[in-house]
């Protein structure tokens, strides 16, 4: 950062290094990069490349959806989209398919073949937008859905999938925002979990490790069709620094093999407490990347967000943060991060065992069922509310008070310096 920092217009060595990098990381096909600044910018740049390069307009997405909170992104991400009620309508151009959940989907994992199955459903989409007059220019998810409830699809769903999107004319963008970088564990990139390519992939969260980074990578031929690009800072040497710096540390650390290790410990771990929990309803997931559904009972699988809400807080108290998400917001999601230990994963088994027992305990003391009239646990529970404000969180140790003293930090810098 002290040497040297610029805006657009320069081809420096650290982008053309970092570009070296990034693409031996990914299939031959997917060899040319256009850096930008986060992942809503590049998944907005990739459905302008899919646009260029088809002539076409029209977007297919998954109903669970989330790609991004610029003005293009919000239609295409039905998760966001929907709130607004009848105040937004959805637009011409956006076509939504089932997302292929097969605990709470059309199709469950006792199915036959439901990856294909779903597949046919996008299908179906791209048949009536062509009977309607109108073309697919790509077809855009990510290849683990996260804040759609850390959704894993059905093997070989994204196989049927990219090949009829492709057969109808349209290229295929894998959204890795949440999921690249050895985060899945078995593979650097979360395409690669159902064997396929993409035409697009794109990237911003893990690429600079918190910096304002993110690439967008293509074919040559779906990058030529695009013509004049730039972006301020996109690629300046600083974030072209970071991101090279992100990917030393995963390959000298090991990190998506410990991703593998450390999530296979979550998972298995969470699913050996399900038989004593009635609330929980499936464990999902793969490496660095969890969703527990919470469900009122598992015969109805009535979502139980005010359970995940109130969880969530009990989490907050023990200095654990997890999120609660998904359409009904009642999964809890877990992606830690990539430096996650094994000690760090059972202490978060640990607490969420505990935590989700006293809300159990709780829920069974007043009759709360699924056949309840009350209209969820926190009618009878009050939410610790006092957890989100700073005058009544405890500290964990005399070590963090020293943290938050601008003495201490002001001091430990100079003895850096």
């Amino acid at each position: 950062m002290a040497r040297l920092t610029t805006s657009a217009g320069f081809l420096n060595e650290q982008m053309s290094e970092y570009s070296k990098r990034l693409i031996s990381t990914l299939p031959e096909s997917l060899c040319v990069c256009f850096f930008l600044n986060s992942g809503s910018e590049a998944n907005d740049l990739a459905i302008r490349l899919a646009r260029a390069y088809t002539k076409h307009e029209d977007i297919i997405c998954l109903d669970s959806a989330y790609h991004g909170n610029l003005g293009n992104l919000i239609e295409i991400s039905p998760s966001r989209f929907k709130k607004l009620g009848n105040t937004h309508q959805k637009k011409d151009w956006v076509h939504v398919a089932p997302t292929p959940n097969t605990y709470r989907g059309k199709f469950h994992s006792e199915t036959a073949n439901p990856g294909l199955m779903y597949a046919k459903e996008l299908r179906s989409q791209i048949v009536q937008a062509r009977q309607s007059g109108r073309e697919i220019a790509a077809f855009i998810c990510e290849p683990v859905m996260t804040a759609g409830g850390m959704v894993v699809y059905p093997e070989k769903y994204l196989q049927f999938a990219y090949r009829f999107v492709r057969e109808n004319g349209g290229v295929c963008i894998a959204d890795e925002v949440q999921s690249a970088f050895g985060r899945c564990g078995e593979h650097f990139w979360g395409f690669q979990t159902q064997d396929v390519v993409p035409d697009i992939v794109t990237v911003g969260k893990p690429i600079g490790n918190g910096y304002p980074f993110a690439a967008v990578i293509t074919t040559k031929e779906v990058a030529d069709s695009m013509g004049e690009f730039s972006s301020t800072f996109g690629g300046n040497p600083v974030a072209c620094a970071m991101g090279m710096a992100v990917l030393e540390v995963i390959d000298n650390e090991k990190l998506m093999s410990s991703a593998k290790s450390v999530g296979k410990c979550l998972i298995d771990s969470f699913r050996g407490i399900m038989p004593q929990h009635p609330m929980m309803g499936e464990v999902r997931g793969m490496g660095m990347m969890l969703g527990i559904e919470l469900v009122m009972d598992k015969q109805s699988r009535k979502p139980a967000k005010e359970a995940a809400e109130i969880l969530s807080y009990r989490m907050k108290e023990n200095k654990i943060i997890i999120a609660n998400d998904g359409p009904e917001k009642n999964v809890m999601i877990m992606t830690p991060p990539m430096c996650f230990t094994l000690d760090n994963a059972r202490r978060v088994v640990q607490v969420f065992d505990q935590a989700l027992r006293d809300i159990e305990n709780d829920a069974a003391s007043v009759g709360l069922t699924s056949n309840s009239e009350s209209s969820g646990v926190t009618a009878t529970m009050g939410v610790p509310l006092h957890v989100i404000t700073e005058s009544n969180l405890t500290r964990a140790s005399d070590e963090e008070d020293e943290e938050d003293d601008p003495g201490a930090k002001r001091a430990r810098y100079e003895e850096m310096d």
